[in-house]
């Protein structure tokens, strides 16, 4: 493993000069990502005690996927803690936190109050809504704005693929069968996280009678 990892070079194009590449992990690798989430397990451990949130009696202060982070916690001085933590470790393990990309955002049923979380002293811009693996999350932890967005995804979908979907050289059984795999797909999504209310289950039925009339060639 050592020998992958260690004193590889790289090209920035076909017959150019050869470049040392002497940080980070190897692009494309199978290794890769098991290297990363080994080398940043040893920067959140350093969190393990630091509250977060309650779930089930559980301390949960923070979700990671790849190199996506999103850190949990129920007030603005316990963020803070954990914010400045995760900062200090990461530059001793050579690591920096991306302060353009890193947002903040207050989840409240009622209107959110400001807060002022800082990062190297400059501080971090507060967000209403914020798209975090593919799903937009809004500060009211609602799923209307979601649900509407994929609304919109499911009939691009549709209409890119309306030529078979509304073939009658196709048969039903494999349109239907197209349309599962193809535009359902693209409607449920991380489906399971939404909450529902009377009126986006309207949405959604009607969005359901939209796609079997436009296959049915039905105005």
């Amino acid at each position: 493993m050592r020998s992958v990892v260690l004193d590889n070079k790289g090209q920035l194009c076909i017959f150019s000069d050869e470049v040392d590449i002497k940080k980070g992990v190897r692009q494309g690798c199978v290794l890769s990502p098991s290297l990363f989430n080994l080398y940043t397990e040893y920067i959140f451990r350093e969190i393990d005690d630091v509250p977060g949130l309650r779930v089930n009696g559980e301390n949960i202060n923070n979700l990671r996927y790849a190199d996506d982070t999103v850190l949990l916690a129920e007030s603005e001085n316990d963020l803070q803690n954990l914010v400045t933590i995760i900062e200090e470790k990461s530059e001793q393990y050579g690591l920096m936190m991306n302060t353009k990309k890193t947002k903040v955002m207050v989840i409240s049923k009622r209107e959110p109050p400001k807060v002022n979380i800082k990062v190297k002293g400059k501080c971090i811009e507060q967000i209403e809504q914020f798209k975090y693996l593919g799903q937009l999350i809004t500060t009211d932890a609602r799923s209307d704005d979601e649900i509407k967005s994929r609304i919109i995804i499911t009939k691009s979908a549709f209409t890119k693929l309306s030529h078979i979907l509304t073939s009658k050289r196709v048969g039903l059984l494999t349109r239907l069968r197209v349309m599962k795999c193809f535009v359902w797909s693209q409607f449920l999504y991380a489906s399971e996280t939404w909450t529902l209310n009377k009126n986006t289950e309207k949405r959604i039925e009607a969005m359901e009678m939209w796609l079997y009339r436009r296959m049915q060639r039905k105005s």
